[in-house]
């Protein structure tokens, strides 16, 4: 008996721990705008999955994880992307990864909401309110939203004296319902 409990924790624990994020996205972009010497300039992630479980009837019971692949960034400029890619920035071959799981929704009125979200860059997790519009279109629902982080908060490009502090982030998904 012993053994057979012994067993059913290992089978537990290796299916918690090899899970992957049930990906109902149909479709997503990300893009973010920074200043860099007064002038803004941006860029986008190219993938993320995210599990969404929103329903406006029930926002204490909801819930949206999200990852976006920073090694896919895209500035347009690939000596950017690269510097973006390595240890002063985002540091992708020890932190591939950006994770958003929500905390908690309100309603703000008609299709508007504000989720709070944990947000997770470089082993660094803050809580960012992220207002977002949800709208239904038959089979699928489409959420917009944008959010502001302070890079330096994720430990993003040191003192940098010419790149703007403040990021904004915007988020399109489209999701099955």
């Amino acid at each position: 008996m012993k053994k057979i409990c012994i067993a059913l924790l290992i089978l537990i624990a290796s299916n918690t721990a090899f899970a992957q994020l049930k990906n109902n996205i149909t479709k997503s972009k990300i893009t973010f705008e920074i200043k860099n010497l007064g002038i803004k300039t941006g860029g986008s992630i190219g993938s993320m999955q995210a599990d969404v479980n929103f329903d406006p009837a029930k926002l204490d019971v909801s819930k949206i994880e999200a990852v976006a692949d920073i090694t896919t960034i895209n500035t347009d400029n690939n000596t950017r992307d690269g510097h973006l890619k390595g240890e002063d920035y985002f540091d992708v071959a020890k932190y591939p990864k950006i994770t958003m799981s929500s905390v908690s929704f309100k309603k703000k009125g008609g299709n508007d909401y504000v989720g709070q979200f944990n947000i997770t860059i470089k082993d660094k997790t803050k809580l960012v309110d992220l207002p977002f519009t949800y709208t239904n279109a038959g089979s699928t629902a489409l959420l917009k939203g944008s959010f502001k982080i302070n890079r330096r908060d994720f430990g993003i490009g040191g003192g940098s004296l010419t790149l703007a502090n403040e990021a904004t982030i915007f988020v399109e998904a489209e999701t099955t319902r």
